[in-house]
């Protein structure tokens, strides 16, 4: 069994969907964790719910915010005394086409996706030097296929791919390892918010499923145990790398 005992993660955007299934699995998994989420009090909430398994600080901040990322960090320092893990999961999705799209919202896309997993790694990385740490970005496969209307969510996945690549050449030489997982459809509230959109929901839900070769859409859950393997030990010699977690749906073509 992977174990995460005596490890510190902080996980942003883990109020809720991806975030909140890997903080879970990290407590689970031995660790201290600090939930950060721009919904406080549902980062509170979480963290209240998880407190029986273990050690939980929940925080609150807009990821896009320098002065946000470099308190996150020092607040899960004061709290439990270092920070090996962090993981860069908040993100939101904009869409439409270019033509529509507003600048603000352009901007607000790659502020949270992008500038986001920025900050933070600054602000964690520079506690790591002394001894190393592991860094997860969640990107998407949405890095490698479009939908019509993606273009400010399918650029910011993308780009956070290269970004994780360059972190980790920067530094490996300082035993920190960074990787991105991409996850395909996962149950999460982005995803009904999503379906909620569209006019005949079940029939989307059915067209989704059958992309996927495995014959079900993803859950928290799933994620979470990718993150599980990346943060440990199990995966030290792996960094700067991409880690597809879909389904087989964009094996599939989709």
């Amino acid at each position: 069994m992977i174990r995460l005992d005596g490890k510190v993660a902080l996980v942003t955007g883990g109020a809720a969907g991806i975030g909140a299934g890997i903080a879970e699995r990290f407590v689970e998994a031995g660790a201290s964790v600090a939930i950060f989420d721009i919904n406080g009090e549902g980062a509170r909430r979480h963290a209240d719910r998880l407190r029986g398994k273990g050690p939980v600080l929940a925080l609150e901040g807009d990821v896009a915010s320098e002065h946000a990322a470099r308190q996150a960090v020092e607040q899960t320092v004061a709290q439990f005394g270092s920070v090996d893990v962090l993981v860069n999961n908040a993100g939101i999705e904009v869409a439409g086409p270019i033509a529509s799209m507003k600048t603000e919202a352009w901007d607000r896309q790659l502020a949270v996706n992008l500038k986001g997993a920025f900050l933070f790694s600054k602000y964690a990385i520079a506690r790591m030097l002394a001894r190393g740490g592991v860094i997860i970005n969640i990107s998407s496969v949405r890095a490698f296929v479009s939908y019509q209307g993606g273009i400010a969510y399918d650029a910011s996945k993308a780009a956070l791919i290269g970004f994780t690549r360059a972190l980790a050449l920067d530094h490996g030489q300082d035993k920190i390892r960074v990787n991105a997982i991409c996850p395909g459809y996962i149950d999460t509230p982005m995803m009904e918010e999503w379906l909620n959109t569209v006019a005949d929901r079940d029939a989307k839900m059915r067209q989704v499923l059958a992309v996927h070769p495995l014959g079900r859409i993803g859950t928290p859950r799933d994620i979470a145990e990718a993150a599980l393997f990346l943060a440990s030990d199990a995966a030290s010699f792996i960094t700067g790398t991409a880690l597809v977690v879909d389904g087989g749906m964009s094996t599939a073509g989709h």
